[in-house]
């Protein structure tokens, strides 16, 4: 997840000095600015949201396996407690 943070992070500053150059070398009216700033601001939530979506998903995924991990685990030692249980009793008569 820290790989996704970083991808994030160089998108962020990238689109930012992408910005600022383009508005350097090739000025434009205010109007003209503030929609370019507009669609670059746009662009970004949109990847903002597919990340956040895709992050979400990958979440819910490693929590079902979790949750697989864990049943597994107690039916194991649910299953053991079981054996030494009986193994216990055999011994005790």
């Amino acid at each position: 997840m820290e790989n996704l943070g970083s991808k994030f992070g160089c998108f962020c500053v990238g689109l930012g000095i992408g910005a600022i150059v383009s508005l350097l070398i090739a000025p434009k009216s205010g109007e003209e600015t503030r929609a370019f700033i507009a669609e670059q601001m746009e662009k970004s939530k949109e990847y903002a949201q597919r990340k956040a979506h895709e992050l979400r998903e990958r979440v819910e995924d490693l929590a079902d396996r979790g949750k697989q991990v864990v049943a597994q685990k107690a039916e194991s030692s649910s299953a053991a407690s079981d054996v030494d249980r009986e193994a216990y009793q055999r011994e005790k008569s």
